[in-house]
């Protein structure tokens, strides 16, 4: 049995101090992954490619720099930290808004109120975390003022901005990438967290085997494995309160107890969504199946939509196999079919067969160079016209104009395939399809070649 998660590992983000700008200093009895946030530049761990001497990141922090500034990345891996770090060092007026509360209202309140500060020489640090959740209409309204200084902005996305910002803020803006954080980063935020006043003060231990699966279970997100942390030393301190007696240590039991399983990181509309998608869809035509089968898995411990599953297996089976296994469409098609039947959880079944055969299949990606050069023709211009013979014939007067007149029935002849001109003047004698030696078309190849010489009479 499992249990909702939604919303298990995420902890508030706390509200800006008015005074000295940044994030406020946690209350004692906020989340341990509130009170455990870095306050100084030494306290990040992770982030090594954005941190090194004379980067813009660190500029940024060094109060050095000034540009406004996107933070992609993961849940987990410190981008509301260097927000809060970025704005403490360029001073001033630090102000927050929220993607999930806020509006273009909101948007041009603080952009007014930082106008007014400017004059007297005050800058704005305008905090925007979720930005991916604003509208066009709320991403424009910040344009002018990030472009001229008007407000220092600093965003936050777990979303590959490419997609979920508009271009003109994406080139007003510094984009920095955070990277998933290693084992050994997560090792150290925990044993740090354990320790640290700020967090459990050394009230419990952890011991090795309950390291390696928070590890294991934050999945490079420092928020998950210290939110797991602390509910696992919860029922430990209970435990010992209980009791009265023994070491207060956190073990692999009570972490598994605590947390009943991780929740999968991925982000169904969001940019890992994306990414685990496109490792899918290579891994079956990479050939990899049992790669294919662990990103299938992700996306269906991740609640992915299995409608959306089963139609990349059928485009991807005419995409990337097509006529070297003609079956693969049979199978992609049969599984869709399956999901619509009986859904989920058994339709997972049909989904990973599927997956099965067509990363076992024979590729060829014949089928799309075929309809592709066909289609730029089109585009081309060369779209001539159809061969009178080939018009339809069946309305009075059709004979008239020449329509139909000396068609001749394919199936009148011995092999059921005889000389005729099928396409227009100007594309006679084109090939489009070019099967390769590959499963099936190595048998389609030499009979579409006697084919072709029939059709245009030179046998």
């Amino acid at each position: 049995m499992t249990t909702d998660q939604s919303g298990l590992f995420d902890t508030p983000v706390a509200p800006p101090d008015p005074v000295t700008g940044g994030l406020a200093r946690p209350a004692a009895g906020a989340p341990l992954a509130v009170r455990m946030r870095p306050a100084t530049l030494e306290e990040i761990v992770g982030q090594e490619h954005l941190l090194e001497a004379g980067s813009p990141l660190r500029r940024l922090i060094d109060g050095s720099g000034a540009a406004s500034v996107l933070l992609f990345g993961p849940p987990g891996t410190g981008k509301t930290t260097m927000a809060s770090l970025i704005s403490t060092a360029a001073g001033g007026r630090f102000e927050a808004l929220s993607a999930l509360s806020s509006g273009v209202k909101e948007v041009r309140a603080v952009i007014d109120a930082a106008r007014r500060r400017l004059i007297s020489g005050t800058q704005t640090v305008l905090f925007i975390d979720e930005v991916h959740r604003f509208s066009k209409t709320q991403q424009d309204a910040l344009l002018d003022a990030v472009e001229n200084r008007i407000v220092l902005l600093v965003a936050a996305t777990t979303e590959n901005p490419s997609f979920s910002v508009v271009a003109p803020l994406l080139s007003r803006s510094l984009v920095l990438q955070l990277r998933s954080l290693s084992n050994a980063d997560i090792r150290k935020l925990l044993v740090r967290a354990a320790s640290d006043p700020r967090g459990l003060g050394g009230a419990v231990t952890i011991d090795d085997d309950a390291l390696d699966h928070l590890e294991k279970i934050s999945g490079g997100d420092a928020r998950r494995g210290l939110t797991a942390l602390e509910a696992a030393a919860d029922a430990v301190l209970s435990d010992v309160d209980a009791d009265g007696e023994g070491p207060a240590v956190v073990t692999l039991a009570y972490v598994e107890s605590a947390v009943d399983r991780a929740a999968v990181r991925y982000d169904r509309g969001g940019d890992q969504h994306y990414d685990v998608t496109s490792a899918f869809i290579k891994s079956i035509r990479g050939s990899d199946v049992d790669a294919a089968l662990h990103y299938l898995a992700r996306m269906i411990s991740a609640g992915e939509d299995p409608r959306f599953i089963a139609r990349r297996l059928v485009v991807h089976a005419s995409e990337d196999i097509g006529m070297a296994d003609p079956t693969a469409l049979q199978t992609a098609t049969a599984a869709a079919q399956a999901v619509q039947l009986i859904g989920m959880p058994e339709a997972r079944l049909a989904l990973a067969q599927a997956t099965i055969h067509l990363a076992t299949a024979p590729k060829s990606a014949a089928v799309v160079t075929a309809i592709g050069a066909a289609i730029a023709d089109v585009e081309g211009g060369k779209a001539g016209s159809v061969p009178p013979h080939l018009r339809d014939g069946h309305y009075a007067g059709a004979a008239k104009l020449g329509n139909a007149v000396g068609y001749r029935y394919p199936h009148d002849a011995p092999d059921g395939v005889l000389t005729q001109q099928y396409p227009p003047d100007e594309l006679v004698g084109v090939d489009y399809y070019e099967p390769t030696d590959r499963g099936r078309e190595r048998d389609i190849g030499p009979r579409l070649g006697r084919l072709r010489n029939i059709i245009r009479g030179r046998r």
